[in-house]
């Protein structure tokens, strides 16, 4: 595997906050670590949990992502990564209280899922992981910490809703890695994908967008 790695999107330059790739990694894991925090704020727990909640929803996509496709796991070597997390955790336990907050973790959950969707497709994508395969990481990287996060506080689950969420991240991915296999470089590939992942969560949230449901009826009505 190691062979068809992408050098040039393994440099040290992916980790940092002025690459766009680098940006949008660390935007993913602040707005999901505040996701975490915003969570245990509705369930009014401690400091401390604040900041389990915030690291678990950060971090935890990104360490399955990794752990799938044989990474080391990107926030046990940058400390930044968890710092990044404590940050988020602290700042929401000192803004306190508000009416904000739920509507504050929907939006900022969205902007979670384009980023993380473009960046665990494109970290996939540099560990010559098949196009599919990028695509689920992409989705897996955006939505898994979130899922932890809401089974932690007691919530139904992403997976559970039919509201439009999960086919954000994955539109964000799928888009990536369409861009990207067309021949277009990753910064201008990222920059489209992402925000349109966004939109689309966006739209669910404005105007109540979901995916048809299954029409079991018909086998009901056959039922005995």
């Amino acid at each position: 595997m190691t062979a068809l790695v992408d050098p040039a999107l393994l440099t040290p330059a992916l980790a940092q906050p002025e690459t766009v790739l680098g940006a949008l990694d660390f935007a993913g894991v602040a707005v999901f670590a505040i996701t975490g925090a915003l969570a245990a704020a509705r369930e009014k727990h401690d400091l401390v949990t604040f900041a389990f909640f915030a690291a678990v929803t950060g971090v935890g996509g990104g360490t399955l992502r990794d752990l799938l496709i044989g990474a080391p796991v990107f926030w046990v070597h940058d400390w930044r990564y968890m710092a990044v997390c404590l940050f988020g955790a602290l700042t929401v336990w000192l803004i306190g209280v508000g009416d904000w907050r739920f509507r504050a973790l929907l939006w900022l959950d969205a902007v979670g899922l384009g980023a993380y969707g473009v960046m665990g497709a494109a970290k996939a994508w540099a560990y010559g992981v098949p196009p599919l395969v990028c695509i689920v990481m992409g989705a897996l990287t955006a939505c898994f910490g979130g899922i932890v996060r809401d089974l932690l506080a007691g919530q139904p689950s992403v997976l559970l809703r039919r509201e439009i969420t999960i086919s954000a991240a994955i539109l964000a991915s799928t888009l990536y890695v369409v861009i990207r296999g067309s021949g277009l470089d990753r910064w201008p590939s990222a920059a489209i994908a992402a925000p349109l992942g966004f939109l689309l969560r966006a739209g669910a949230l404005r105007w109540g967008w979901t995916l048809p449901a299954f029409p079991g009826g018909i086998l009901r009505k056959g039922a005995s």
